[in-house]
């Protein structure tokens, strides 16, 4: 008999000592009920998302000292568990000590030798360099280590022989890119049956959350289970990393699959637990049932608990908003009470004389449905005085002793309505109160750069800078339906045309709103982020001609004819939003609030971009020429 115990534990990243503290009461926990074995996910002493921590040498030596206490406690249970290996007496390409990517197991106070490596831990073989993912950067991976010895990865890739009840057990030993090999040159787990009779696999990961993964994943492991026709043990991590810009959420979702590949057991996804299984039983154990949950109570689930993790990270208690009486600022609001409290949650009104009262009567409405704090702050004689000064004063070139006075444009004007909401009064708020104020900006918005930089732009989180504007709309109808089981978010509020208010062309009571179509730009703007193959300027006027463009980007068919009636207008508005997303939007992204990940590509670090300007292939201006002269000729 051999008992498994799977941990699905919190990672603190950057925390080792905490990690390691989290690691030995499980491993209590697991021999206390006479567990064989202990699994742990990758990383688990130090954390994934380190940034360049990793190169404090201090950081290395604790993560070590953290790993001596854990090799210690395998004195009567066998324990897997990932952390950083250091090579002190080599270099890694920068010039730093070497460093790994690393899977140990510890026996009776012991490392065990992975039987062809050349140290006594498995080395992670495949670098992730895309998404959040900077591998290289860091470590050494087994794939470089092979060239450096002269020989190849498939003669290092071995099993660990493991001892337990009188019988020896081959262990595969993964770490979470190893099994997603896909698009690499080799397959780390094919290479690992080719060189011995496994038992079993063990896939430690520290995976974020991706909407979509998990089926994903589900798929990929099932398959390779199948393929070795030996049972696979995913672990994974919960817990909240980041990249500065990208905070993203770990829900964990470890599970096991049996040799046939099918889903034999799942542990609930955000939930830190010890999990026990009996490897005799794998096989007569029937298929997890996956409950099927809709995107948008994934999406809801996601950023509810990537909401608490980070304010208590970052030792928040209490939030301020900026209620305009919209969706986002509503759907922001219902998040934040919903995770806080209503008594931790104050929304502010700020309207000026652009703001209608249906607006005003929302903003209200929302603070009663939730119970929560709430005021109100005019800002228009403030406005105002700052116009004022900015007319009146006298500005002199001293060199010549020429003095000019500056005017005020209605651009310029909304947005100092915008940035004395947030600079002047949510600021001082949020101080007064003892907490923060929200970034309420949309994927949309984000996009094309559709705020004000220090204005609405600004805030300590961006909690729905990941959702495009139908999923906005989604959320607001799921946390009435089902978080809090009553309208919370005011039907009219869903109902009513987006707006930013700052202007009279502006005026919601008209029908008057942004200048975005949501449900046409939404999809477009999709399609220059989150395809993998990200679409250009060229791709989309070329499914134009072609008929195909609502359906390759997804959106409803009839939107492009309905809201663009020559191909002039379509290029004009194309080129207007991707001068945008290419030009003043990547300041105000390089400057916005870190953004809470949930979709397959979020801004920050997860979409690198650099302030070059928007361009234009040379396909695509000569399918332009052919477009308008096509038209002029008509």
């Amino acid at each position: 008999m051999l008992k498994i115990a799977s941990a699905q534990m919190e990672i603190h990243p950057g925390h080792p000592s905490t990690n390691t503290n989290t690691m030995l009461h499980f491993i209590k926990e697991a021999k206390n009920a006479h567990a064989d074995i202990i699994l742990f996910p990758e990383m688990a002493i130090p954390g994934y998302l380190l940034g360049d921590t990793w190169e404090q040498d201090a950081f290395l030596r604790d993560c070590e000292a953290c790993a001596a206490d854990i090799i210690a406690a395998s004195d009567d249970i066998a324990i897997i568990f990932g952390n950083v290996a250091v090579d002190w007496r080599k270099k890694n390409n920068d010039g730093r000590p070497r460093k790994y990517n690393a899977c140990f197991l510890a026996n009776k106070g012991k490392l065990l030798h992975p039987e062809a490596m050349p140290y006594p831990f498995v080395i992670k073989t495949l670098m992730p360099n895309y998404r959040e993912f900077d591998d290289t950067r860091h470590f050494f991976s087994l794939q470089k280590l092979a060239r450096e010895l002269g020989t190849t990865p498939a003669s290092l890739i071995s099993p660990v022989s493991l001892k337990i009840n009188g019988r020896r057990w081959n262990i595969g030993c993964l770490l979470c890119e190893d099994g997603w090999s896909d698009n690499y040159e080799m397959n780390p787990m094919k290479l690992l049956r080719e060189a011995g009779n496994i038992d079993f696999y063990v896939n430690i990961s520290s995976s974020p959350y991706t909407l979509g993964k998990n089926e994903k994943r589900h798929r990929v492991f099932g398959a390779e289970a199948k393929a070795a026709q030996a049972p696979v043990f995913y672990v994974n991590n919960v817990g909240l990393q980041d990249n500065g810009k990208t905070v993203y959420t770990f829900d964990g979702s470890s599970a096991v699959y049996n040799s046939a590949g099918v889903c034999v057991a799942a542990a609930k996804p955000y939930e830190e637990k010890l999990t026990m299984l009996d490897f005799s039983e794998i096989s007569a154990l029937p298929p997890v049932i996956h409950e099927s949950s809709s995107e948008i109570s994934q999406i809801y689930e996601a950023l509810s608990y990537g909401i608490r993790k980070f304010l208590s990270k970052i030792r928040m208690e209490k939030v301020v908003i900026g209620a305009s009486g919209g969706i986002d600022s509503a759907v922001a609001a219902a998040l934040y009470t919903s995770v806080l409290g209503a008594e931790n949650v104050l929304l502010v009104n700020m309207p000026s004389r652009f703001n209608s009262e249906t607006t005003k009567g929302l903003a209200h409405e929302l603070a009663q449905n939730l119970g929560c704090y709430y005021a109100t702050f005019p800002i228009q004689e403030s406005v105002e005085h700052t116009m004022a000064q900015i007319k009146d004063t006298p500005i002199e070139l001293l060199k010549t002793g020429k003095k000019i006075q500056l005017a005020v444009s209605s651009f310029t004007a909304e947005n100092i309505q915008a940035r004395d909401r947030s600079s002047r009064i949510l600021a001082a708020i949020a101080a007064a109160f003892g907490g923060g104020f929200s970034c309420n900006a949309n994927k949309a918005e984000t996009s094309v750069g559709y705020s004000t930089l220090y204005g609405d732009q600004a805030g300590f989180l961006a909690a729905l800078a990941d959702l495009w504007k139908y999923q906005v709309y989604n959320l607001a109808r799921y946390m009435n339906e089902t978080v809090f089981g009553r309208e919370v978010v005011p039907q009219a509020t869903i109902n009513l045309v987006p707006s930013a208010e700052l202007s009279s062309a502006q005026n919601v009571d008209e029908g008057k709103g942004d200048p975005l179509i949501y449900p046409y730009h939404d999809f477009l703007f999709r399609a220059f982020i989150e395809r993998w193959e990200k679409a250009t300027p060229e791709d989309i006027l070329q499914w134009y001609v072609e008929g195909t463009l609502e359906q390759r980007i997804g959106c409803e068919k009839g939107l492009v004819r309905l809201h663009f009636k020559t191909a002039k207008a379509f290029i004009a508005d194309l080129e207007r939003w991707w001068n945008l997303f290419c030009g003043m939007a990547v300041a105000k992204r390089i400057q916005a609030p870190p953004i809470l990940a949930v979709s397959r590509r979020a801004y920050g670090f997860d979409h690198r971009e650099s302030q070059n300007g928007a361009y234009y292939t040379r396909a695509y201006e000569n399918l332009k020429e052919k477009l308008l002269e096509g038209a002029a000729h008509l």
